[in-house]
């Protein structure tokens, strides 16, 4: 049985590596449109960025466990179509027979719909962090456009090097995964305490090339070539001065080389519970939509209702591919997996798992108030939740009995998180303050 595998990062390496683990034999074929080995994401905007680490560093496995795991790469091949009544990948290097195909595809980083975005640096490859690195290496003054999670994560970099930055967001709040908007205050207060200029509603009207900085000089601020020269344009008309900017507002799937194929797409490749895309087509990672327990579809998703979003985080990508490899491989997977995700901003570590409603608070866990938790039948708004010294704060809702959490989050405090967590699995009440 030769497995094909489309998409060469985490996901695609990780599905790789357990179908051996799972006992299988057949050839398996990563096929990536990267020159690069298979790397992982979550240091771009972290050590990659910082310069802590050499771009090299960000590789997932070395030469010689890539040789061990007896696996054809073929990178810098580009996928342009499928054929699934055939078996057949079509590629920009010649057509690919399969028997199973994992759709591991991932995203793609959109730049901001206003005048002036050509000038906008991206992050999502690692030739995008390397470019990054290097032009804001002499600049002074730092503008993300974005209020989500990699957005904190490129203005706590840049931050660490003593830049001014601004961060511009649209929604009115600072957004953190599925947890959504409930952690903006915290996350706010935390940006605003490290020196970063946080402008939650603004939004960027357009980007606009000066040629001079706002001195008049010319160039960036630390004397080097880079951006220098723009402005961030807000929504109110007021003009932020920048060497270099940066977008982080949103990534689209890589689906368009499905067109045509009878995959269900809508905002990602439609999947039952086990990742079933269609007949010998699973789909997996940031791409992929999955149904929620329980409701496995025969043959496969003919439409997106009632499909969850999809979860753009590593941990996720990794549990898919190693349940994908177990259906594979025919092994019943019954592992029931819960939502996971992080990030650091300004040395801080964010956790969360499970699922999230916006509608509902969450509230200070009676073992340790640095873990935040939601139940799913509370009444209230997400916005109760206090600023980052307000972890005591629940007002007069009174505690939660013996009600188990549907989603919890660990604020710098990973060691009660993961008890928490544990809890959370289990279905153990975690009653709150």
């Amino acid at each position: 049985m030769h497995v094909v595998v489309v998409g060469a990062s985490v996901a695609g390496l990780t599905v790789a590596e357990a179908l051996r683990a799972e006992g299988h034999s057949g050839p398996v074929t990563l096929v990536g449109d990267e020159p690069h080995v298979p790397y992982g994401r979550p240091p771009l905007s972290k050590q990659v960025l910082t310069g802590t680490w050499d771009a090299d560093r960000a590789a997932l496995r070395t030469a010689a466990e890539l040789d061990a795991l007896d696996v054809t790469i073929r990178s810098g091949v580009r996928a342009t179509g499928l054929e699934p009544s055939a078996h057949r990948l079509l590629t920009d290097a010649g057509p690919i027979a399969y028997d199973v195909l994992v759709v591991a595809t991932g995203t793609t980083a959109v730049r901001p719909a206003v005048p002036g975005a050509e000038r906008v640096h991206l992050l999502r490859t690692l030739d995008d962090a390397v470019r990054l690195r290097a032009a804001w290496a002499s600049a002074e003054r730092v503008v993300v456009i974005g209020s989500g999670v990699l957005a904190s994560e490129i203005a706590s970099a840049a931050r660490g090097s003593e830049r001014a930055v601004t961060m511009v967001g649209r929604r009115g709040g600072l957004s953190f995964g599925t947890v959504g908007l409930a952690l903006s205050d915290r996350l706010t207060a935390l940006h605003r305490a490290a020196g970063v200029t946080v402008e939650p509603s603004a939004g960027a009207r357009a980007v606009e090339g000066t040629g001079t900085d706002d001195t008049g000089r010319g160039g960036t601020g630390r004397g080097g070539t880079g951006c220098g020269g723009t402005a961030v344009v807000l929504g109110d008309g007021r003009r932020v001065p920048a060497d270099v900017v940066v977008a982080a507002t949103g990534g689209r799937p890589n689906t368009a080389w499905l067109a045509g194929s009878g995959v269900v797409v809508d905002d990602g490749v439609c999947c039952d519970a086990r990742g079933v895309a269609a007949p010998d087509v699973f789909a997996i990672g940031d791409v992929a939509r999955w149904a929620a327990p329980g409701l496995v579809r025969a043959p496969a998703p003919t439409s997106s209702v009632s499909l969850p979003p999809r979860v753009e985080h590593q941990t996720n990508a990794i549990e898919q591919a190693l349940s994908v490899a177990a259906t594979i491989t025919g092994r019943d997977d019954q592992t029931e997996r819960v939502p996971f995700f992080w990030s650091e901003v300004h040395g801080v570590l964010v956790q969360a798992a499970g699922t999230f409603d916006p509608a509902t608070p969450l509230e200070p866990w009676d073992d340790d108030p640095a873990v935040l938790v939601q139940h799913s039948d509370d009444r209230g708004s997400a916005d109760d939740l206090g600023g980052a010294g307000d972890r005591g704060s629940t007002g007069d809702r009174g505690g939660t009995g013996d009600r188990a959490a549907t989603g919890v989050v660990g604020w710098g405090a990973p060691r009660s998180f993961r008890r928490a967590r544990r809890l959370l699995v289990a279905g153990i009440p975690t009653p709150t303050r």
